[in-house]
């Protein structure tokens, strides 16, 4: 082969960092010079102001330089045109048109929607971890923060101010730990700024969210679902039929009878419910290791009973995540306490639950695989 051949090759193993594909497969290769032991090449950008362009620079140096005969990389960078960013979408999209790939007959990614019957259970706390933790398990995972009037994953996983990159009308989620993250706080002006959006607005963001961005092949997606039985609970169960929910309480059996409501219009809609987490469990004092059960016992299993008898089979307590001051100042710092504390009680419970949960109990006979 040519050495401007083996350029060609290398640029072929040189993957946008955020859509994961070759860069020639993408359109981003312009043009390919030889200048002596130069190497010219002209690189399109999805948009202009491309916040991966130094990664990709350094990928492209590292890459071309491997080559026998090249001892130096000149690249100039340009911004594709509106008929080459179509060319890409239709690309990741399959020639289709905005589609939710989760609600396709050959989706092999499991929704899971985690839910509450009220606020302040520690909801969105378990549902960062739980998708790290998946993650640190090998599996690709993403969240979507549905809780649209108190999003706080952005927070949870370090990606506070961050933006997702925009396509025209397609989006990229941002990566943190491993995870892959869309939140309604990414597209707020300000985020300070207040939403208040009425039903079937709820509908049409919750609908967006799901099929604008660019998740890729997933295993798991986590849904943060709003607090409650309200709409957003009930779209996801339209939207995406196959989701399966995971009901969060305390240890109180107040906050239990509560707890079993969100559960309740789940099974109404035709979800499967496949498990319940009891948050802020006993925990074990650091001198000398009794437990304190500061918000009560037993709420776990009275909303497991219960819901095994609203369903007609076992709902099942996955855990009881201990209450955990590692858990909350992970949450604070952006860094969810299995990567923070990995070794503290609630990070162990926390990673005992992800082992029951990424079982696949359905059968994948007669799915079609899609090769990557």
């Amino acid at each position: 082969m040519s050495t401007l051949e083996l350029i060609h090759a290398a640029l072929a193993t040189v993957q946008d960092p955020e859509l994961h594909r070759a860069l020639p497969e993408l359109g981003m290769v312009k043009s390919v010079a030889q200048n002596g032991t130069t190497a010219e090449l002209e690189i399109l950008l999805t948009i202009t102001g491309c916040p991966m362009k130094d990664r990709l620079t350094t990928d492209i140096e590292k890459a071309v330089l491997a080559v026998d005969g090249v001892s130096e990389v000149s690249i100039t960078f340009g911004v594709m045109d509106e008929e080459q960013r179509a060319n890409i979408k239709k690309l990741l999209r399959n020639g289709r048109e905005s589609f939710i790939s989760f609600a396709q007959a050959d989706s092999l990614t499991r929704v899971i929607g985690v839910a509450s019957g009220k606020g302040g259970v520690g909801k969105s706390s378990l549902t960062a971890n739980l998708a790290v933790a998946s993650a640190q398990k090998g599996l690709r995972v993403g969240i979507l923060d549905a809780d649209v009037y108190g999003h706080s994953i952005p927070r949870l996983m370090g990606l506070i101010g961050q933006r997702p990159t925009a396509i025209d009308q397609m989006f990229i989620p941002l990566e943190s730990f491993g995870v892959k993250t869309v939140s309604m706080e990414m597209f707020k002006p300000e985020r300070s700024d207040a939403i208040a959006y009425r039903g079937p607005l709820l509908h049409r963001v919750l609908e967006q969210l799901l099929s604008d961005a660019y998740w890729g092949d997933l295993d798991l997606l986590f849904i943060d679902l709003p607090p409650g039985t309200g709409d957003l609970a009930i779209s996801l169960g339209q939207l995406v039929p196959t989701s399966e929910i995971v009901v969060v309480t305390t240890p109180q059996i107040a906050a239990a009878e509560v707890a079993e409501r969100a559960g309740r219009i789940a099974h109404q809609i035709h979800q499967r419910v496949i498990g319940v987490i009891e948050n802020m469990s006993a925990y074990p004092c650091a001198k000398c290791g009794e437990l304190t059960s500061l918000f009560g016992e037993g709420g776990g299993e009275e909303t497991s009973k219960r819901l095994s008898q609203l369903v007609g089979s076992d709902v099942p307590l996955l855990g009881k995540v201990p209450f955990s001051p590692e858990l909350r100042e992970g949450g604070d710092g952006g860094s969810p306490v299995v990567i923070s504390a990995p070794a503290s009680p609630s990070a162990q419970v926390i990673n005992e639950i992800v082992g029951k949960l990424i079982v696949r109990e359905k059968s994948l006979l007669g799915v079609r695989l899609g090769l990557a």
